[in-house]
């Protein structure tokens, strides 16, 4: 049994600071390369142009449901696969990110944190739904 009381303090900080990260890339790829840029550049790597669209909106969307921890551990899991994609865009760059086009480092760092929010869970302060609970009555 867990007997620190920080660790939700510690999965709500690296909660918030995955949201914000996924939200800033998401809006990168909006506001600065745009979103026809983004898709001419996935397309350049070979991946397919309409994952440009999916990945923002993984980004954005699940950034916001990070910050808000509505299924945070769940929503850090399904991020994984992003992080992956872009890991694999940045392996031949080297090791570092101040490497021309993006080094590994920050990706696969990025990778483990997603990994690690959803061995944490949700944290604290995160927003839960009300879960409808079915009685043996109203199952009979």
């Amino acid at each position: 049994m867990n007997t620190d009381h920080t660790t939700p303090y510690a999965a709500l900080l690296l909660r918030l600071s995955l949201g914000v990260m996924f939200i800033a890339h998401g809006l990168l790829k909006v506001f600065v390369f745009t979103l026809p840029g983004t898709v001419q550049f996935f397309e350049s790597i070979g991946y397919p142009g309409f994952m440009a669209y999916a990945v923002v909106i993984a980004e954005v969307g699940g950034g916001l449901l990070l910050i808000s921890g509505l299924y945070a551990r769940w929503v850090a899991l399904a991020l994984v696969p992003v992080l992956l994609g872009a890991l694999q865009v940045h392996l031949g760059n080297g090791w570092l990110f101040t490497a021309q086009n993006g080094g590994w480092e920050y990706p696969a760092f990025l990778t483990v944190a997603a990994l690690v929010q959803f061995l944490l869970g949700d944290g604290a302060y995160a927003f839960k739904l009300p879960v409808l609970h079915r009685t043996e009555e109203a199952s009979a």
